[in-house]
């Protein structure tokens, strides 16, 4: 599991970090490859980050300084590896990229999972909450539809083609109701599923945590 956790992360990390420039040409420029280290180190950065900044300063002539960015990346990865960061960056649902030494790694990654264990659950609340809105959003426009067309029925002048093409037009409204009703039931009971495994994975970590 820590395996995949970890090699997931990585390959996250790459289509992240590749998407876009790392560092600036006034960061590039000024050289502070102690700081820059210190910085990442403290977000929990995986050393493939300084490949990174390489690549983004290179376009100004400007290569790193790879023992000053890795001695100081380890002193700000020693603020990261903790008990406490270990659970903020998982409830923070952050990609945790196997950068701790296994003592270190003993106290973070426990709170970490926890962590993610209590974001995934709150997810899984958004996420039901959103279908069970865009199901009632749906019954609110199918609704007002509906009444439209019955009140196009009921204009004069029609002929019995065009009284029978809305006929047939409100039976298919009707039925779009229907299952938006029925999906909004389902979003119901998804979401008091979701809610009765949020307080649950709450009260569990509740004394461990401030959840």
């Amino acid at each position: 599991m820590k395996t995949l956790m970890i090699a997931s992360g990585v390959a996250a990390a790459a289509v992240l970090l590749g998407s876009c420039s790392t560092m600036s040409q006034e960061e590039c420029l000024a050289g502070a490859w102690g700081d820059k280290g210190y910085a990442d180190g403290a977000a929990g950065y995986p050393m493939s980050r300084l490949d990174d900044h390489a690549q983004a300063c290179a376009k100004y002539q400007v290569a790193p300084d790879p023992a000053t960015y890795s001695r100081a990346r380890e002193d700000g990865l020693r603020g990261y590896c903790t008990f406490q960061r270990g659970w903020i960056e998982g409830r923070a649902g952050n990609t945790y990229y196997g950068v701790c030494r296994p003592e270190e790694e003993a106290a973070f990654l426990p709170a970490y999972n926890d962590g993610r264990r209590l974001h995934e659950a709150a997810a899984a609340v958004e996420a039901a909450e959103s279908a069970l809105r865009s199901a009632e959003a749906r019954i609110d426009d199918r609704e007002d539809k509906l009444d439209a067309k019955q009140r196009e029925l009921r204009q004069d002048g029609l002929t019995d083609e065009e009284k029978e093409r809305i006929r047939n037009r409100i039976e298919e409204v009707r039925g779009e109701i229907r299952d938006a009703r029925r999906n909004a039931r389902d979003a119901r009971d998804e979401l008091d599923r979701a809610r009765w495994q949020e307080d649950r994975v709450r009260f569990e970590l509740s004394g461990r945590y401030p959840v």
